[in-house]
């Protein structure tokens, strides 16, 4: 019986096939027979990506449970400092070596020899050096094993490591000799350009009826280029579990340099960012053991007596980043919108606060008024700020969420921001954890979530892949809380509660005038 090939080029529509149950991986023409555990057509036959239904969540969740092991910033350390070579042996080593599979460049040597037949397009001499790289590497990793489960664990293994140097190496020779960020690479070539499905049963995708047996192509390439939102890793619910790490690893083999601040991000923990308003504020709070503070654009303002979010601070702005340039610790500065909407203005102030001492600053797209800026306006701002100071941290803040407005707008305003050169995005006001995991699941640099005291916990943010938590205003507005709370206890007779820092703690703080500014920011 003929069945009719659907061709899908929008994204939505893309997406929608993604989600569809109905829709199964194609098994390559090649995958039928072969002996267990020695041959490429045993391996596909046995992998989670070329398999449905309850067979692909149990090999799924075995696929998930070897990358849990794995942190993608120490893949991303160890590829950058391991031996020069060819890109997919180094990624294959790497991962072997942190899975602790034994003799590593074994592991690799076989990996990429099966890689070349995998994905059906070798020839049939290519096949047999894969059938036997296959049984050597199943041979390494379970010797002796005959039992069904201990093959098919061995297999999903392989299967990981075959996908994760293919999915690399494409990224890493997409980006070579370019400083475009990764997400626009993403998006403009794609290591996957098209994903084959095929119907086990009758659904209805994008209008069409698709019959049993249908064969549905899915055009990545095509339908990034009309949309922000790259689905080069597949989307939700079917995002490639991989995702992270081969992102990672393809950072770490371009060595594209990172600063101190910036690396901050990339911890098993989540980077906490309290955010001052003073000098002495962020210094007891970096004397207190945080690594890095932020400054609050509401403290700055409400301390001038100056409204927040209202592009009035630049002088105050500029002001508190020279103190704390005085200082010995890694600070980000809140500039509202940039204060103006001319990119080159906006680039100009960046320079300005990089040049006193600033590792970072904080971008935001909402307006005076209470509306959002155009996106491609925002996006120009961060672009100017990247060509102008490369190595100052661009935090890229959406207020979708904050204000209230345009939320459907997030994940695109997200994607235009990083292919613009972000290297972080922010979202106030998010607080929902499946509209975070949504976000993480598909960005390619570290989501900064506001902390509030009623929202989910800093656990709970590190689960769903927040890489950065901001207290903003909190802080300061306690302070104030406090002052208040003192004063009044002391004026009605009450006891002062809490503790009190001593006159000599303050003064201790302060920086001698002429002390030379440690330009932490600037280490790679």
């Amino acid at each position: 019986m003929a069945h009719t090939m659907h061709e899908l080029t929008h994204h939505a529509d893309i997406a929608a096939a993604l989600a569809d149950p109905a829709l199964v991986p194609e098994l390559p023409s090649a995958a039928d027979g072969g002996p267990a555990g020695a041959s490429v057509a045993w391996l596909r036959a046995t992998v989670a990506r070329f398999s449905s239904g309850e067979s692909h969540r149990r090999r799924r969740a075995l696929v998930e449970a070897e990358l849990a092991r794995l942190e993608p910033a120490a893949l991303r350390r160890a590829v950058a400092a391991g031996p020069e070579g060819e890109v997919r042996v180094r990624v294959v080593r790497a991962l072997a070596e942190a899975l602790g599979m034994p003799e590593p460049g074994a592991v690799a040597e076989g990996v990429t020899v099966v890689a070349g037949a995998y994905f059906g397009a070798g020839a049939a001499a290519v096949d047999a050096a894969a059938d036997e790289a296959v049984a050597r590497l199943v041979a390494l990793l379970v010797p002796g094993a005959t039992d069904e489960a201990a093959l098919e664990t061995a297999a999903n293994r392989i299967g990981l490591l075959v996908q994760a140097c293919a999915a690399t190496a494409a990224l890493v020779e997409a980006a070579a000799g370019s400083d475009a960020p990764l997400a626009r690479v993403l998006r403009e070539a794609p290591p996957v350009a098209a994903m084959r499905r095929v119907a086990a049963r009758a659904t209805r995708v994008a209008g069409r009826e698709i019959a049993e047996g249908d064969v549905v192509l899915l055009d990545l390439s095509t339908a990034n280029r009309a949309h922000p939102v790259p689905l080069t890793f597949g989307a939700p619910p079917r995002v490639c579990p991989g995702r992270a790490h081969a992102l990672a690893m393809a950072d770490g083999l371009l060595r594209r340099p990172r600063t101190a601040f910036a690396r901050l991000h990339d911890q098993t923990a989540p980077l906490l960012l309290p955010n001052a308003w003073d000098h002495a504020s962020a210094a007891m709070l970096v004397a207190r053991g945080f690594q890095a503070v932020g400054t609050t654009s509401l403290g700055v303002a409400a301390a001038a007596g100056l409204p927040d979010g209202a592009a009035a601070t630049v002088e105050e702005t500029l002001a508190l980043a020279r103190r704390l340039g005085r200082g010995s610790f890694l600070f980000t500065v809140d500039v509202e919108g940039g204060f103006s909407d001319d990119p080159e203005e906006v680039a100009e102030l960046a320079g300005r606060l990089y040049d006193v001492g600033a590792a970072g600053i904080n971008l935001e797209d909402g307006r005076p008024d209470g509306t959002l800026a155009p996106v491609e306006l925002h996006a120009s701002k961060i672009a100017a700020v990247r060509s102008a100071v490369p190595a100052l941290f661009v935090n890229a803040r959406t207020d979708t969420h904050w204000l209230g407005r345009q939320e459907e707008e997030t994940e695109t305003r997200l994607a235009v921001y990083e292919q613009a050169g972000a290297h972080g995005v922010f979202v106030p006001g998010l607080s929902d954890p499946e509209q975070i995991a949504a976000l993480t699941a598909t960005l390619t640099v570290p989501l900064n979530i506001l902390y509030t005291p009623t929202g989910p916990t800093l656990a709970d943010l590190a689960a769903l892949g927040v890489r950065r938590i901001s207290l903003g205003s909190l802080l300061y507005r306690n302070a104030l809380a406090a002052a208040v709370t003192t004063a009044t206890a002391v004026r009605d007779g009450l006891p002062v509660e809490g503790a009190t820092l001593s006159y000599a703690e303050v003064q201790a703080l302060g920086v001698p005038a002429g002390t030379p500014r440690r330009a932490l920011r600037r280490d790679s």
